[in-house]
């Protein structure tokens, strides 16, 4: 792939960033010190054959400038930027000088984020739409964003005014009903964790880690009962049946078979999300070695 046939020219969307990524917090870090460890972690998760990585927690445009500048072709995007947290025509005019240098290999996933962690939360939708609006007359066209879209209102919009949905904490059966409010087209690029460990008990404990903070949000919780599950479900850190919904673990075969249940669903990208019982910041470069040679 040419370093430039990327987001916005040469190759789709959807080449660009290819069947496979990783989602990570600790890849947005704002210490200064910790730009070379994160410079190197891009660089080789571009050498390990990962399209795209997805900057975790709320990430802005310049948390991206590290890894674009330590890799040639991988597409850096956030995962997500909240509408709240950064203005829209700033966001493009940042996006602009960083395409002034890395030509069309940013890619905007913006989202509403939760009424319990945004002050200014107020109509989603009708904020989204309005945050959209200035993106277009900043002049950022519809292919340089994704939406973290659950349902299908903001599917929907995922379709209309962007490139296509970048949704969290979902399952195949989500992706399957998102497929088909998207139509063929629009890129769908689900988030998934990963737990690298093969013993349930071990294995689940670890997973109700990862999922914990969001079986407080309301967001998530309504998308998941609209899926099947229960009240029931989200009690005790997640019930067994809503832990191994939400979250691919095992050993490799395991893990393998759970990511490809995505992609026959009808994703076309994976953001990998690592967890385990480090920091939820950490750089998981062995787990990411781990699942670039089991999805090979």
């Amino acid at each position: 792939m040419d370093d430039v046939t990327t987001v916005d020219r040469g190759s789709s969307l959807k080449d660009a960033v290819g069947r496979y990524g990783v989602w990570s917090v600790g890849l947005r870090s704002e210490e200064p010190a910790q730009r070379g460890e994160i410079a190197e972690a891009a660089a080789e998760l571009q050498e390990l054959g990962f399209g795209a990585a997805w900057l975790g927690g709320s990430s802005g445009v310049r948390h991206a400038v590290p890894l674009l500048d330590a890799t040639s072709r991988l597409v850096v995007a956030t995962g997500i930027q909240s509408i709240w947290q950064y203005e829209a025509t700033d966001t493009a005019a940042r996006i602009a000088e960083v395409d002034a240098v890395h030509p069309g290999r940013f890619l905007l996933g913006l989202g509403v984020s939760h009424a319990k962690l945004a002050d200014q939360y107020r109509r989603p939708y009708s904020s989204m739409v309005e945050y959209l609006d200035a993106l277009d007359a900043a002049g950022l066209p519809a292919r340089r964003r994704v939406l973290a879209a659950l349902g299908p209102k903001m599917l929907k919009l995922s379709r209309d005014r962007a490139a296509g949905a970048h949704p969290y904490l979902v399952t195949p059966e989500h992706t399957a009903l998102a497929r088909e409010t998207l139509g063929d087209a629009p890129l769908l690029a689900p988030e998934t964790k990963v737990v690298l460990e093969a013993d349930p008990d071990r294995a689940r404990s670890i997973a109700r880690g990862g999922i914990a903070l969001y079986l407080g949000l309301p967001n998530y919780t309504s998308s998941l009962l609209k899926l099947g599950f229960t009240e029931d479900d989200f009690a005790d850190g997640g019930s067994d049946r809503l832990v191994d919904a939400l979250v691919a673990w095992g050993d490799e075969d395991r893990i393998r078979t759970r990511i490809d249940a995505f992609h026959q669903a009808g994703a076309d990208h994976v953001a990998l999300h690592v967890v385990d019982d480090q920091p939820r910041d950490a750089l998981h470069r062995p787990q990411w070695r781990r699942l670039a040679a089991l999805l090979t």
